[in-house]
């Protein structure tokens, strides 16, 4: 099997344009710089960009992996190991509810830091609930076959001790026969 065989590729909710449009836009009102360019944004580059911006998700689990990746300016791609994920969760703020979007918040083990390089978000994904119990079988297959082989590579270097400690047990017994005959 494959480890970079994709089980699934996500799809994205259409709704996700119209809701960075108007986040956009609010964050434009609330600044003076942004008030300047509203004119620009309602009147069609907001649509053009936040159609842009939805071209560029992408999310696909694979065997081993999840990849995920957004942008357009600063474009974002994060390839997780799947034994990594410590939580799934969903976020779902009043915007979002009314929108009929989810968003899914990976954590990670490690990571760390101030750019929380151990997060990572997908906005708007159809069957969210689905992906994420996809991804969670998937993590446990992983660290199923990660144990499995562990313990498989711990009773063969097992095996391999007792030979040596074997050969010595020989050794040991030929040199106090040594000793025994020269005295």
């Amino acid at each position: 099997m494959e480890e970079n065989q994709i089980i699934r590729e996500a799809t994205f909710n259409p709704k996700v344009k119209t809701y960075i449009f108007i986040v956009v836009l609010f964050y434009m009102i609330m600044t003076v710089f942004g008030i300047v360019l509203l004119p620009l944004w309602v009147l069609g580059f907001g649509q053009w960009l936040s159609n842009k911006f939805f071209n560029t998700l992408k999310c696909q689990l694979s065997h081993k992996h999840l990849k995920f990746s957004k942008g357009l300016i600063l474009h974002i791609e994060k390839t997780i190991p799947l034994e990594n994920i410590q939580d799934l969760s969903f976020i779902g703020g009043p915007i979002l509810r009314s929108f009929g979007l989810t968003m899914i918040k990976v954590e990670t083990a490690g990571g760390g830091g101030a750019h929380q390089s151990n997060m990572m978000s997908m906005i708007g994904i159809n069957d969210a609930e689905e992906f994420k119990n996809m991804i969670l079988a998937q993590r446990e297959i992983v660290i199923r076959e990660k144990n499995q082989n562990n313990n498989s590579s711990v009773s063969s270097s097992s095996n391999s001790s007792d030979k040596i400690l074997l050969d010595i047990k020989n050794e040991l017994s030929q040199i106090k026969e040594l000793l025994k005959s020269k005295s």
